[in-house]
């Protein structure tokens, strides 16, 4: 299957794994990458540049076809070093970066220069045209079903697909929701050149995370997951757990008086222990809506060959039937 998003990326498959902070690590990347797909590093997962650029000379020992870095521009006191992760992704040879977070133009020009293709995570047509308007190569179009942070306007695939559709000129993929063949063709038909995938990645067998988390994947229904940190304009979509019901607790009993502090041991420094660790129970993590049409857990050749053949299937045989 050729669209501008596999011409532009030189990949196989319009599939692309989203960076996960402490999932997105060479062992993934590299298995989406040598599926088709395009894999991504989570640049901000390494602790350093110089780790960041460990892990990309680990992928590509894993690896000969292209894949990625996610670099997430994040407002606070404590700022990453930012040029030096850049600067790691350049001399890396990496030719694709995933940007989201805070407007990326500050680190265009030197990407650019680079040879480097750029996609930026949007969750609003408004936000996906700025993108555009400062030269970014791709939008990625977070619908409000995904997981991490949905933004805060509430507008959910099946509507912001086609608007993305109606304003863009350049190329984007449909993220948020996307587990199958059946959710590529779809997201074709509504106007995307294909599609990113975040929690249907940490269910596969080379995700380098916890058998706990996987196993809480697999159990978990569309139902299970909660928004937090709402209060805070920082809208999170999580799986549910008792700590994150406590969470929500205090939004509910503090209402417009929470504070970041108050919610702190339910949402910071997490990561590690839970897709490390297994402790399942130690806080708050991204998950998608996703959940509920996850019933295994495959390799991620298995799981994007099924998904091309199962796509492929639709659009030459059952598509054709209707007319």
């Amino acid at each position: 299957m050729k669209t501008r998003i596999t011409e532009l990326f030189g990949i196989e498959h319009p599939i692309i794994q989203g960076g996960m902070h402490f999932v997105g690590f060479a062992e993934m990347a590299a298995a989406v990458s040598n599926a088709g797909g395009l894999g991504i590093i989570t640049g901000l997962t390494q602790r350093t540049p110089e780790d960041l650029a460990k892990e990309i000379a680990r992928c590509r020992d894993m690896t000969d076809k292209p894949f990625g870095v996610n670099l997430t521009f994040l407002p606070g006191l404590a700022t990453p070093d930012y040029p030096g992760y850049v600067k790691a992704i350049i001399d890396g040879g990496v030719k694709a970066v995933e940007t989201a977070g805070n407007n990326p133009v500050k680190w265009l020009p030197a990407l650019k220069e680079a040879g480097i293709k750029v996609i930026h995570k949007c969750t609003a047509v408004r936000h996906s045209l700025k993108a555009e308007a400062i030269g970014c190569d791709a939008v990625s179009v977070d619908g409000f079903e995904c997981g991490g942070h949905p933004g805060e306007d509430d507008v959910p695939n099946w509507i912001l697909l086609p608007r993305a559709a109606e304003e863009l000129k350049i190329p984007f993929v449909a993220s948020g929701g996307v587990a199958n063949g059946k959710q590529l063709v779809a997201a074709l038909a509504l106007g995307a050149e294909g599609v990113n995938m975040g929690t249907r990645f940490i269910a596969t067998k080379e995700a380098p995370v916890h058998e706990n988390v996987k196993q809480a994947i697999l159990r978990a229904t569309e139902l299970d997951t909660r928004l937090v940190m709402r209060p805070l304009r920082n809208t999170e979509r999580v799986l549910t757990n008792p700590a994150v019901e406590r969470l929500i607790a205090k939004e509910k009993e503090l209402g417009a008086n929470i504070k970041f502090e108050d919610i702190i041991a339910e949402v910071a420094g997490v990561y590690p222990k839970i897709m490390m660790d297994g402790d399942m129970d130690a806080g708050a993590w991204s998950c998608g809506m996703v959940v509920g049409l996850i019933h295994d857990i495959p390799t991620c050749k298995e799981l994007i060959d099924g998904m091309m053949a199962e796509a492929e299937a639709i659009i030459r045989k059952r598509l054709p039937g209707f007319l």
